[in-house]
């Protein structure tokens, strides 16, 4: 691969950090798995995993206090015999993402989806940790 020092004339650690990522990407660095999206409101929080290939069988999700922990394997597919890998760019193996929410969980208001391998999960706030609004009286 051609590196252009051209395109780097302002930072000169740049062209290093190019070619450290294609390294990594051409000998495997970790990945992180699954990619995750973790958003709130007032009522609850929403997080959702990418996580193509597995069944909601193979998926592990447990809460404790304001800790999410999502956890499982995804499996090296069976090569016929004398395959080769031409290229291996997913990431298999076993995965944990233990994701820190911003409130404490309540057990009972965490419920799950899987659909077209994107895991959706709602974490209900507790109704004592939601913002409450607070009247001014006039003096």
């Amino acid at each position: 691969m051609l590196y252009r020092t051209a395109l780097y004339p302002a930072d000169p650690f740049a062209l290093m950090r190019r070619l450290s990522q294609d390294l990594d990407r051409a000998f495997g660095a970790p990945r992180t798995f699954p990619a995750v999206n973790v958003w709130q409101s007032d009522e609850a929080a929403a997080i959702t995993a990418e996580l193509p290939g597995l069944e909601p069988a193979d998926i592990d999700i447990q809460v404790k206090d304001n800790v999410l922990t999502l956890s499982g394997e995804r499996k090296l597919p069976d090569l016929p015999e004398g395959a080769t890998w031409h290229r291996r760019e997913r990431a298999f193996g076993r995965f944990t993402r233990a994701i820190r929410l911003p409130f404490r969980v309540d057990p009972e208001k965490v419920e799950a989806r899987f659909a077209d391998g994107v895991l959706r999960i709602a974490v209900g706030r507790p109704d004592e940790d939601k913002p409450r609004r607070i009247e001014i009286r006039a003096a």
